[in-house]
């Protein structure tokens, strides 16, 4: 039987991915095509499910990279293919979206399609702004009205003379071009020349921007501030509320944009954290996790774990590799029963807790250095240690241990290696771009870092961005390649990072 295609449309919320739906997110995970608009965060679209086809349909001011005809035609041929399709749109698919044009289009074509809501901007950019639609005091009634329409029309969509004095809250979409229009409209249809307004641009994110103002000036403000689109245009009295709500730009990383060099599926919580406080975290992965092709010596290993002593993971990645295969291999943790099990920092620790183990040692000192300092009173000649890591990790760790009179086996189950998909034009415009710090996290991401981009521009780099490295061993290796460090956390983990980084800023201010 013939595999029948279905369309989803998805509304992808006004930009932070924070905003973006559980469902949204079960559905790219699960999309083979996603078609998508040009303000849907890239980090939503990084969501979708890896052998999805993905399709750009981005649309700017007198600039369509295809008609609407032509995405209606596009949803259909690839539903008509047997295709799970998630037509991903900015903001919710039925507010200002076009969502019903595409959802009539396919339904002639007998296809069956679903509706995912987005949260709109209408609400949720004011709401970032400090600005409520409605307020007891103020207003109790909003319309959400289109900016798009063009001055000049013979018969306008709007009733001005409706709107202007009969209704408390106007917001209008994308109409930063047509203020003016807007605005001799409102005042000729009775809006007092004293109404607050608000125009608030790429609403959400980081790098949000607000110019206030009232009608009779509002004009000559936004001039002023060169604003451009996207943004929107919130008219009312609610607006002055902003002078008490404002809590978006208050973050201490806010209008502060941070390069994050971890690999991706590691990076979230350094993006999210710097997020939550008000910064702009741009991501550049500049490593790869790659496992080990072969991973026969760890299955050995699985066969005689009852004659280790001591365990000692070093990553992440290592403790999830290492218990991965212990159950593929038909074991458990009750094969390490008696065996101590060591970590070299909280992160480490914490993953192996959630499988269920006790650690015994997490030096003071996160680094390879802190666990031989504590195993000098702990070890005893002749106790065999497992050492599961990655290739190319130093070798302090097996040496030193070998050094108090351990039998140290070490086993590679990982690499850190430069990623296989890099788009050169994206890195190079990403860097042009202004940048107040570049976080480091590893050895391996300031080498890869220095590879991607090559020596002569990260030394350029490095004299106009500020560098923060997560320790003195990640610093020494971005001297090692010409950077100048700027930060060295004190406590070598990601929150420890971010502190210093903030005590940074307060010591400029």
């Amino acid at each position: 039987m013939e595999q029948k295609g279905f369309v989803y449309l998805v509304g992808a919320g006004p930009g932070d991915p924070g905003l973006f739906t559980i469902k949204g997110k079960e559905l790219l995970a699960r999309a083979e095509v996603v078609i998508y608009d040009r303000l849907v965060s890239p980090e939503i679209v990084a969501w979708a499910n890896p052998q999805a086809e993905l399709i750009y349909v981005g649309k700017e001011s007198s600039r369509h990279t295809l008609s609407q005809d032509e995405i209606n035609a596009l949803l259909a041929q690839k539903a008509a293919q047997g295709k799970m399709v998630v037509r991903l749109k900015g903001g919710d698919p039925f507010v200002f979206g076009r969502g019903g044009e595409e959802a009539l289009y396919v339904r002639e074509q007998g296809i069956d399609f679903a509706v995912v809501p987005g949260i709109s901007s209408a609400i949720a950019v004011p709401a970032y702004a400090g600005i409520p639609v409605t307020h007891r005091d103020a207003t109790s009634s909003f319309a959400v009205i289109t900016g798009h329409e063009k001055p000049g029309k013979e018969v306008s969509s709007i009733n001005w003379k409706l709107i202007s004095t009969g209704i408390g809250t106007l917001v209008f979409l994308m109409g930063v071009e047509n203020l003016e229009y807007i605005v001799r409209n409102l005042l000729e249809n009775g809006r007092s020349p004293e109404t607050p307004v608000a125009l608030i641009r790429r609403g959400t994110m980081p790098d949000q921007e607000v110019v206030s103002g009232r009608l009779d000036n509002i004009v000559a403000r936004v001039r002023a501030a060169g604003l451009k689109p996207p943004a929107i245009i919130i008219v009312g009295e609610t607006v002055e509320l902003r002078q008490e709500l404002s809590w978006w730009e208050t973050g201490p990383l806010w209008g502060k944009r941070i390069l994050v060099t971890r690999s991706r599926h590691q990076a979230s919580v350094l993006v999210k954290k710097i997020r939550e406080l008000g910064g702009d975290a741009i991501e550049f992965p500049t490593i790869e996790i790659a496992e080990e092709e072969n991973l026969g010596e760890l299955h050995k290993a699985f066969d005689h774990i009852e004659s280790y002593h001591w365990i000692i993971f070093t990553s992440v990645n290592a403790v999830d590799i290492f218990f991965r295969e212990l159950s593929n291999q038909g074991h458990d943790i009750r094969s390490l029963a008696g065996i101590k099990i060591g970590a070299i920092g909280p992160a480490t620790a914490a993953r192996l807790q959630k499988y269920g183990l006790l650690v015994e040692l997490v030096p003071e000192e996160y680094q390879a250095e802190g666990i031989i300092k504590e195993l000098q009173t702990i070890i005893k000649p002749g106790q065999k240690v497992l050492l599961p890591r990655a290739r190319g990790a130093r070798d302090i760790l097996p040496i030193q241990l070998g050094k108090l009179g351990a039998m140290v086996e070490e086993i590679c189950l990982y690499q850190a290696i430069v990623p296989r998909s890099l788009n050169r034009l994206s890195i190079a415009a990403m860097l042009e771009q202004p940048i107040d710090y570049i976080t480091f996290t590893s050895s391996s991401t300031v080498t890869n870092f220095v590879d991607i981009i090559g020596n002569q521009q990260a030394e350029e780099l490095g004299r106009r961005v500020k560098v923060a490295c997560i320790g003195p061993i990640t610093a020494e290796k971005a001297r090692e390649n010409g950077l100048q460090v700027d930060i060295t956390a004190r406590e070598y983990t990601i929150d420890g990072l971010l502190q210093s980084i903030l005590v940074d800023l307060a010591d400029r201010n």
